[in-house]
């Protein structure tokens, strides 16, 4: 068995979906396939919340009318002009009745009952033209068995639950099954979220639970690359990682692979494989365990919009343990990861992503502290480097911030 995961490039439009059915068609194992939300769906739906909570209606409805409209063009274009499918229509009349009532005061949980349907949509559009075109395959609501705690927008697996739960529906149902990245659901079927990009740490959970032979995720690039393609004229292939290698990538930003994927799949040893859905018989990029020390090119990663965070004690008290646990115990309270830091006697800095969530942040802070702070940053890292790669990335940029290892080297530059 392997895990197939199709991220929202990959069923964009109808001509995807028909690129999706041709790849699975072509695969002589049997698969389970995991669905993203179509093209830049979520990020829509990520407005869709903000007008929710707002109470503006207008807004709200505008929106879901073009929600609506984007999945029926598709929908005519799969099946030759037909009505949406009812079981499509099921999820927009479940929506529209949320948005109907009042949002909670849990902005979180509201996230989750929202955004998840982006997922939910685009699975059983994929589900209804698959079986249309005599290619049978099996329908699995993930919320039915990937239960998760209730920390909504980055709920945690409940690992021996889950695994009981995926494992019955699995030996209960023929392969192939089609399912939802990115969602779940409480004990107590609340819909919950695994955290941005999590469609491929839904693969890997599957994959891990399920002792799966490997995980292909299917991108629009040849595979890994050393650069982002979309700001990087430069940017190659890697052929090989290793999980380590692909942990500390995903952790420093690298946005092909989500931060939480690699762990389950080194855990059971399952190889994780990223490759073209454009050119699916290339080999693309393999991550495994690898018993070698591999050369690699200079891996380049950008964290746009970053905040730049300056903390001194006000009575010039030296930045200690102490310190730095009540530091590190707001970050954690507001939920809001820290990129890259640095002290000094009496200062803390820290590079953080931008959020709504940073003004209540340095509120809370600045009653201890004195806070300082510039906004609009960028932070590079190169993983690898050499100085002709540390020239080309900062060659007429304002260098702020400075780290470097026998590795890497990190800098927050204006």
């Amino acid at each position: 068995m392997k895990i197939y995961k199709f991220g929202g490039a990959s069923v964009k439009n109808a001509s995807a979906v028909k690129n999706l059915k041709n790849i699975l068609t072509k695969s002589s194992t049997p698969v389970i396939v995991v669905v993203s939300a179509m093209d830049k769906i979520t990020n829509i739906l990520e407005k869709l919340h903000v007008f929710y909570l707002q109470k503006n209606k207008e807004k709200i409805w505008q929106t879901f009318d073009d929600l609506y409209s984007f999945h029926d063009s598709i929908c005519s274009a799969l099946f030759n002009n037909n009505k949406t499918p009812a079981s499509v229509n099921k999820y927009f009349d479940e929506l529209k009745r949320k948005l109907k009532t009042n949002p909670s005061l849990n902005k979180d949980y509201e996230y989750d009952q929202i955004v998840s349907f982006g997922e939910l949509i685009s699975s059983t559009i994929v589900y209804e033209y698959l079986n249309g075109q005599d290619y049978i395959i099996n329908f699995l609501d993930i919320r039915t068995v990937l239960r998760t705690d209730n920390i909504y927008k980055e709920a945690n697996i409940d690992w021996d639950t889950s695994k009981y739960l995926i494992s019955d529906f699995v030996n209960n149902n023929k392969l192939p099954i089609i399912t939802q990245g990115f969602i779940g659901s409480t004990h107590e079927r609340i819909n919950t979220t695994l955290g941005r990009e999590g469609s491929d740490f839904t693969a890997a959970a599957l994959a891990y639970m399920l002792d799966a032979q490997e995980v292909v995720i299917w991108k629009d690039v040849p595979g890994i690359m050393n650069a982002d393609p979309a700001w990087c004229k430069f940017a190659e292939k890697i052929d090989v990682l290793s999980y380590q290698e692909a942990i500390e990538l995903s952790f420093f930003g690298a946005k092909v692979i989500h931060p939480k994927t690699i762990k389950p799949l080194q855990n059971k040893n399952i190889p994780l494989r990223v490759k073209s859905f454009v050119a699916p018989n290339e080999e693309g990029t393999i991550i495994k365990n690898i018993d070698y020390k591999l050369k690699l090119i200079p891996v380049y990663i950008l964290k746009e919009n970053q905040i730049l965070l300056s903390i001194s004690p006000r009575d010039f008290s030296f930045i200690v343990e102490e310190n730095i646990s009540k530091i590190f115990s707001q970050f954690a309270k507001h939920r809001i990861k820290v990129n890259m830091i640095q002290n000094s006697a009496i200062s803390f800095t820290a590079s953080i992503d931008n959020s709504n969530k940073i003004e209540d942040l340095i509120k809370e802070l600045s009653k201890e502290y004195t806070v300082k702070y510039n906004n609009g940053l960028t932070l590079i890292t190169i993983r690898h480097y050499n100085d002709e790669a540390i020239d080309k990335m900062i060659a007429e940029k304002t260098l702020l911030l400075e780290q470097r290892s026998r590795l890497t080297i990190r800098m927050v530059t204006e």
